[in-house]
């Protein structure tokens, strides 16, 4: 029952400076709810239900916490400024963490439709409480009222009746004709909460209910079935690890001297960072006791390379709100950028934590056949062609079920990183000499011509034995049945002056057994592997100053 005696309430505080403070403080309906949670929290509330109705744009908040007696109400709730740290406590009674600091975040929750509604009780004390009428508050301070002259408004109990049975203690907030259109899905703001609100569905003894549907982690299933490599920073208890059943690669752990915990982790395709039926994508967000405090902390420190667009995670630095000191900004959705503390954040993630993420992110992605970062400058662009041509080439029998094929797979990785960009090398710069010789007119000497013959022949033959009566080459030019020896010869043999430099045959010669080697598709020696990226160089050069001579 309502408390008999409608004692009037008001604030404590200019109704002026009480606009000025904040009372449109948060820019969007997630804040406005995270606000109220925050408030359940720290009130040791057990569960918070929240209410939706799109339709009618209303909004109600309700939890079991310890509730409010009108003194309460009065002194601690309605005086703007009042903080539940004043007298050194950092903790609730629970030994929770308190998220509420400052005391004007009620502001904008108080602000954030025409009309809210309270009503609180203890469990030894009746209902107590007020109405907000923000277009009546907005003409009292046009006109200067003095808050002693604002009373809040009479309760109609009627709008609780839904929510009281069974209610023994707590809070009840009921909003009115929300100002920021509730225009997104149940199931949007589900996720959302999961995500900043992830303390809700860790902690066992709080719990958030939307239209009376539990926030798990199910809600954000999608998300976690799409992490691919995960970085646990200082050895982190999260819950959320144990649903992320698809990593590719074990946890990376990372070790900081900060004082930070928390996780960075990376989806298989930036898409995956969406957040469905919005613009709003998942970033690394920073966590101050449990609360969301800044969204994104990557926007300070951007690194300009591919693995950005792949990340997300979240950053927990209570020790931003354990001295007293208020580091957040007016909007309380940021921290100011100039403390020394956060600054320390920002400087701990560019040059400890992200560095080893760039590197290991590239190693992990290869590792487990997909593209890395390109911009690495520890592989070359061939080498990585390369692997991601042989990782579409061996996913054909990834799928055979049989554990020792795909170690036989890993393990051709590095030669076929290295053998399939040398063929690419040998056809193209074979193919070049051809044009050139072609070009130029070369006649081919004795030795070469009978040498085209023996491997037509050879051809001939093997057709034959293949049942094969089409044509195999697509031009069957003479310069076509040679290899690199065979056409450095004849190309030499026709040079003068400063092109005789330009020689080929040397390096040919040392070229053309190692080349048939990878033509035959054989693993190679790791001097011979040497020994080819050498003359190969070397034919390169000899062919470019052939190809730019007159």
């Amino acid at each position: 029952m309502i408390n008999n005696r409608q004692e009037k309430f008001t604030f404590e505080i200019s109704l002026s400076v009480l606009n000025h403070l904040g009372r449109n403080l948060y820019r969007n309906f997630i804040t406005v709810l995270g606000e109220a949670i925050s408030n359940s929290w720290d009130a040791d509330a057990n569960n918070v239900w929240i209410y939706i109705d799109r339709k009618k744009g209303s909004l109600v908040v309700k939890d079991d916490g310890i509730g409010m007696t009108s003194g309460d109400f009065a002194e601690k709730f309605l005086k703007v400024g009042y903080s539940k740290r004043k007298n050194g406590d950092l903790n609730s009674k629970k030994g929770r963490p308190f998220i509420g600091a400052k005391g004007i975040g009620k502001l904008a929750l108080l602000s954030s439709a025409d009309t809210i509604s309270i009503i609180s009780k203890t469990v030894s004390t009746d209902y107590i409480g007020g109405v907000i009428d923000n277009s009546e508050l907005d003409e009292k301070i046009k006109d200067d009222v003095k808050p002693n002259d604002y009373p809040l408004g009479v309760l109609n109990m009627k709008l609780f009746t839904d929510y009281i049975n069974g209610h023994k203690k707590g809070t009840i907030i009921y909003f009115k004709n929300v100002k920021e259109d509730i225009r997104n899905t149940v199931e949007y703001l589900k996720k959302m909460i999961a995500l900043h609100f992830k303390f809700s569905v860790i902690d066992e003894g709080f719990n958030i209910y939307i239209n009376d549907k539990l926030i798990t982690l199910d809600n954000i299933r999608e998300l976690s079935e799409k992490t691919e490599i995960l970085w646990n920073i200082n050895a982190s208890q999260d819950e959320y690890f144990n649903t992320l059943t698809k990593l590719e690669h074990a946890s990376v752990p990372l070790t900081s001297d900060l004082g930070i915990d928390g996780f960075i982790a990376t989806v298989e395709k930036p898409r995956n960072l969406k957040i469905t039926g919005t613009e709003e994508r998942v970033g690394i967000d920073l966590f101050v006791n449990g609360r969301l405090r800044e969204k994104d902390l990557m926007k300070h420190i951007p690194t300009a390379r591919v693995v950005e667009s792949y990340m997300y995670g979240q950053i927990h630095y209570d020790v931003l709100d354990r001295d007293g000191v208020d580091r957040f900004t007016s909007s309380r959705e940021g921290v100011q950028g100039n403390d020394e503390k956060y600054q320390a954040l920002l400087n701990e993630l560019k040059i400890n934590i992200i560095p080893q993420i760039l590197t290991q992110w590239d190693d992990i992605r290869l590792q487990i056949g997909k593209d890395g970062d390109d911009d690495d400058p520890r592989k070359t662009p061939k080498a990585r062609r390369a692997r991601s041509l042989y990782n579409l080439s061996s996913s054909d029998y990834k799928n055979s079920g049989d554990n020792d094929v795909n170690d036989w797979i890993k393990d051709f990785l590095p030669d076929a990183e290295f053998n399939i960009s040398a063929y690419v090398d040998c056809f193209l710069s074979e193919n070049l000499l051809r044009k050139y010789i072609k070009k130029k007119e070369l006649k081919l000497n004795n030795k070469n011509y009978n040498a085209i013959l023996d491997y037509k022949d050879k051809e001939r033959t093997s057709k034959e034995n293949g049942n094969i009566s089409f044509g195999i080459r697509e031009n069957e030019n003479d310069t076509n049945y040679l290899e690199m020896g065979r056409l450095a010869e004849t190309i030499d043999g026709h040079l003068s002056g400063q092109l005789k430099k330009a020689s080929l045959i040397r390096d040919a010669n040392e070229y053309t057994p190692i080349r048939n080697a990878v033509g035959h598709t054989a693993l190679l020696t790791k001097v011979a592997k040497t020994k080819l990226n050498l003359v190969y160089e070397n034919i390169k050069s000899r062919i470019n100053t052939l190809l730019s001579s007159k």
